[in-house]
């Protein structure tokens, strides 16, 4: 399976810490081929913090995908509608978003997006990235992996000794995961 010609939206949320390494896998996506809608929830769109400014962001994100980043429900509603994506790819993944998931919020673009994007019953990806996935965030990650077109990149504890209850994902697996998702399953190991 290729991701060549794939319609990929990439669901950017506020794990600010990951935003280099999903720069660069939105290169490594874009040499591969695929067509990238970037989505960015309002935290992710209006945020500066130490590791960067919003906006710098956003022109990198921009650049890459030859695409506008679509930052407002309006925006986002009509992927569901258009069926304008293959899969979503919710990178990174933050625990605020896992929960809203989990419990069929949609009040952000990335979450609508994903509401759009399960309407058509089509995959979304989930890339988490968050310090409480074992501890507040558990219980919504185990109801998301038993919920149909959920799919998750691997992941694994980034400092367990210092943050026992931190998750992040691999990033070496996630063109892997992308074309696991799009065939309906899930790549495993989920753990690593």
């Amino acid at each position: 399976m290729s991701i060549e010609n794939l319609n990929i939206g990439v669901g950017i949320t506020g794990s600010y810490c990951t935003f280099q390494a999903m720069i660069e896998l939105l290169k490594e996506l874009k040499e591969k081929g695929a067509n990238i809608i970037p989505i960015m929830s309002y935290n992710a769109y209006e945020n500066d913090t130490r590791f960067g400014t919003a906006n710098d962001y956003i022109s990198k994100v921009e650049e890459i995908c030859n695409h506008k980043v679509l930052n407002s429900i309006v925006e986002v509603e009509p992927i569901g509608p258009k069926k304008l994506l293959d899969i979503l790819l919710v990178l990174p993944c933050t625990g605020n978003t896992i929960s809203k998931i989990a419990n069929a919020i949609s009040d952000t673009p990335v979450t609508c997006g994903v509401k759009s994007q399960l309407r058509n019953q089509k995959p979304v990806l989930l890339a988490i990235s968050t310090n409480d996935a074992l501890s507040g965030n558990a219980q919504n990650i185990g109801k998301l992996l038993n919920t149909k077109n959920i799919y998750f990149v691997p992941f694994g504890q980034d400092d367990p000794i210092n943050k026992p209850t931190s998750i992040i994902y691999i990033k070496d697996k996630v063109i892997e995961s992308i074309e696991s998702a799009i065939q309906n399953k899930q790549l495993q190991p989920i753990i690593c």
